[in-house]
């Protein structure tokens, strides 16, 4: 019934001078989305057509809802500028839409070709009155209908739909630089990603892995969290910096207070992430915390962890709620991930009384009592880095190796 979809861009088109600049970057990530698939992209003025070629359309849709910065799409169906042929179309959209059902409707005619005879106004009812004599289960309200029916007429043709499906949003990914993902495995910093890209930003991620601390499986973990983060991302590929944490975690636990362990724990990743922030040419550190969620991210533990760089931190979830954030993972498809019962650094060995309000002065103090400086250097300079492909899984368990021996 459909041979095409519409895709509107929404905000882009508000961009002015740019406007160019974020259209073309979204129709890269669609082409790029697309790839396999024997569809044909139409690029027009203000919006784009991708023809079917009998391509699935539920695929087209299903991988469209990966490209941030897409406002929405419908499925459309074309014919001959004739109000005969219009309407026939129209009967057969709107009989398999409301299967008999009685349903009110109302026809908004577009006239994009102005040299077309009939004005808008003209055209609406006298298509109406056609599909009326054919569909009486079909009552017109043109102020508050169930259902309305566009028809575009156009140059080339009549283009007509009926459902407008809601897009990623944002902007696409790429267009607002790079930032590092301060990656664990747990349910928030993956939704943090997520909404990071939706915004334009695009990602690599960093995790700290504290093997044999924490169990190899924390890392297959993470890696199958970026695997599935990188359906969003340009060329479906992610980088992902594996942190060789454990040195540093195990001389926190045998040194720092029990009230300061988390504090002091995100003090060394924080300077950890600006070094690698440097080195790899990125603008910002994206992380998972949402305020008071747990005790390290209070404003003062918040103030106290980053005091430690002047990079730029975002935090997309920081106002949300956790039913929010488990709402977005459940979309996305990280959830059932994250909550496989392998624990990380950050949260293996949790003291049972963290300090909520932590001194900075006090933090200075306990930081004294290793020598952090050089061991931070070692552990930026044995960071592992992978490319971490949505489409080939990268599977390190059952290999008997560390997380060094898998990838050298």
């Amino acid at each position: 019934m459909y041979e095409r979809i519409l895709v509107r861009y929404g905000e882009l088109t508000l961009k002015g001078k740019n406007k160019h600049l974020f259209v073309a970057k979204v129709v890269e990530l669609i082409r790029s989305k697309l790839i396999g698939l024997d569809v044909t992209i139409d690029k027009r003025h203000d919006r784009l057509f991708i023809e079917l070629n009998h391509e699935s359309e539920v695929e087209v849709i299903k991988r469209l809802n990966r490209v941030s910065g897409l406002h929405s799409y419908s499925l459309i169906t074309k014919c001959n500028v004739d109000i005969d042929e219009i309407a026939l179309k129209a009967i057969e959209i709107l009989q398999s839409k409301t299967k008999d059902q009685v349903i009110t409707f109302k026809v908004e005619t577009k006239r994009a070709d102005k040299s077309y005879p009939l004005t808008s106004q003209q055209l609406s009812p006298k298509i109406a009155s056609k599909i009326l004599r054919t569909l009486p289960n079909l009552k017109v309200d043109v102020h508050n209908p169930e259902l309305t029916l566009y028809v575009e007429v156009r140059e080339d043709g009549a283009y007509l739909y009926i459902d407008q499906i809601k897009g990623m949003g944002g902007y696409p990914v790429g267009i607002g630089g790079k930032a590092l993902l301060m990656l664990s495995g747990g349910i928030d910093s993956p939704v943090a990603g997520y909404l990071a890209m939706k915004q334009g930003i695009e990602i690599e991620c960093v995790h700290f892995e504290s093997t044999p601390m924490t169990a190899i499986e924390s890392v297959q973990k993470t890696i199958d969290l970026v695997e599935r983060l990188s359906i969003f991302a340009p060329h479906n590929k992610i980088k992902l910096h594996l942190v060789p944490f454990e040195p540093i975690h195990a001389k926190i636990m045998a040194t720092i207070p029990e009230s300061y362990l988390v504090t002091i724990m995100r003090r060394m990743m924080y300077r950890i992430a600006a070094e690698l922030l440097k080195k790899n040419k990125a603008l910002a550190i994206v992380n998972g915390e949402s305020i008071g969620q747990v005790a390290s991210q209070t404003l003062e533990s918040m103030a106290c962890a980053t005091e430690v760089t002047n990079a730029l931190i975002i935090r997309p979830l920081a106002t949300y709620d956790k039913m929010d954030i488990m709402s977005i993972a459940r979309t996305i498809e990280t959830l059932d991930i994250s909550n496989r019962p392998f624990e990380d650094c950050c949260t293996i060995y949790l003291p049972n009384n963290p300090t909520i309000r932590p001194s900075l002065k006090l933090a200075l103090s306990f930081e004294k009592l290793f020598p952090y400086s050089e061991m931070i250097t070692q552990a930026v300079n044995k960071t592992i880095t992978i490319q971490v492909s949505a489409y080939d899984h990268t599977d390190i368990l059952g290999k008997g190796l560390t997380v060094e021996e898998c990838f050298e």
